[in-house]
């Protein structure tokens, strides 16, 4: 089944949580959360105080996506910040090994992203570790990006290797998601979807969560 995981970066900050709750109720099912350092990217959104202060009030599994060089200092105050899912960048990692292995002790799900231009076999020898993998379809740093469709034959080529070893991590996919390059990637084997822009600037969510979820998908290689 489809899973909508809207990204807060695109959310009036000035009402976070009634906007958080907007998603919510319009039938969303996790909460993806960027959090950016001006290092690993240009930009800086927020840190665990933020997550923690959505904690409890909202019924979303918490997706923490962190877009920050050494994740490994932050993995304990994100996790007791609320998080389900931390998923750290591969390209952020000298030992990623050992960073998944952090995050699963901390008792969290653990997931790994890869930007555009990161080959997929960098993942080879820990695919059994994950819970999830992200495949970025912009370059991260900013929201409102427009989708890179050189992305679907990596995502095609996960979704194929996960059933080869039959694997029950998911497949996440984060970056310039609408109405139309969705099906483009659930088609591609995506699991789940992130989008941001196209849902907090919609008058009704509601209708484009729901369109996400019904979506008739056929598999197919791209």
């Amino acid at each position: 089944m489809v899973r909508v995981a809207p990204s807060i970066l695109s959310a009036d900050f000035s009402c976070l949580l009634e906007e958080v709750k907007r998603m919510e109720r319009s039938g969303a099912d996790w909460l993806h959360l960027d959090i950016m350092d001006g290092h690993f990217v240009p930009n800086i959104t927020m840190g665990p105080l933020v997550v923690g202060a959505l904690k409890g009030r909202v019924d979303l599994f918490f997706d923490v996506h962190l877009m920050v060089m050494n994740p490994q200092l932050f993995l304990t105050d994100f996790y007791r910040a609320g998080a389900g899912m931390l998923t750290v960048h591969a390209e952020a990692c000298t030992h990623l090994h050992r960073v998944v292995q952090e995050i699963k002790k901390l008792g969290c799900k653990a997931g790994v992203a890869l930007n555009p231009a990161t080959p997929l076999n960098c993942l080879d020898y820990i695919l059994e570790e994950l819970d999830l993998v992200l495949i970025m379809s912009v370059n991260p740093g900013f929201g409102g990006q427009e989708f890179i469709p050189g992305v679907l034959p990596k995502i095609n080529a996960l979704a194929e290797e996960k059933a080869k070893r039959g694997l029950s991590l998911e497949i996440e996919v984060d970056g310039g998601i609408n109405e139309n390059t969705a099906v483009q990637v659930l088609n591609a084997g995506a699991d789940i979807l992130v989008a941001g822009s196209a849902l907090f600037g919609a008058p009704d969510p509601s209708k484009l969560i729901n369109a996400f979820k019904m979506f008739p998908v056929r598999r197919k290689r791209v």
